[in-house]
């Protein structure tokens, strides 16, 4: 369920007035993450590494309450849910764009993750979740490894956005650097910093 909230009700009512109406309202940080244990859990329970990662992201993003929150168009809205976004290679070679839900429950967010994938990829007709849910995009670049990426600021698209390419080996390590883009009235820096430390946390918890 979403429903606008005034801005003056909430937390963010001074980073409302302030960015607003700034030209370059979005932030970018980068971080490079130790996907070690992911890659071994991925492997011994046959899961996808990508899904893996989206549910670890959804887990960490649901402990700081800022991402509830997000400013759309010129209006303030509050979510009671997460979900997740994966970009999706269709049956014409060409990306779709596929919403999930973030759900606590590991086994149910891979069924839901792998039956809407499919669907998706099947139908060429992206799962668009943003009317309900506080959507988080993801775009995985697996074709080569990056050092980063900024997304655009669009000035319609809000939503905060992270993207990484191939995975890095060093030694007996596996490294990951991702772009966390998010909009400067959702959230400031120190919960956008909270954020990645959860989702490094999350990674390194799972079992």
């Amino acid at each position: 369920m979403a429903r606008e909230i005034n801005p003056k009700d909430t937390t963010r009512a001074s980073a409302y007035e302030l960015w607003m109406k700034a030209p370059n309202p979005m932030v970018t940080f980068f971080k490079t993450l130790d996907v070690t244990n992911l890659i071994r859990v991925s492997k011994r329970k046959h899961l996808k590494f990508n899904m893996m990662l989206d549910y670890c992201i959804g887990k960490a993003a649901v402990g700081v309450k800022e991402f509830y929150v997000l400013p759309v168009g010129e209006k303030l809205i509050q979510y009671d849910t997460i979900a997740v976004n994966t970009i999706v290679k269709n049956k014409d070679g060409e990306v779709s764009s596929c919403d999930i839900l973030y759900v606590e429950d590991l086994d149910t967010y891979n069924r839901e993750y792998l039956k809407y994938t499919s669907q998706v990829a099947e139908s060429c007709q992206d799962r668009d979740l943003s009317t309900d849910s506080m959507v988080i995009g993801t775009s995985a670049i697996i074709d080569t490894e990056i050092d980063g990426a900024v997304g655009m600021n669009s000035g319609i698209f809000n939503n905060p956005f992270i993207i990484w390419g191939r995975y890095k080996k060093k030694w007996f390590r596996y490294y990951l650097t991702l772009s966390f883009q998010f909009h400067h009235t959702q959230m400031d820096g120190a919960h956008a910093g909270r954020f990645l430390e959860n989702l490094q946390n999350e990674i390194n918890r799972m079992k």
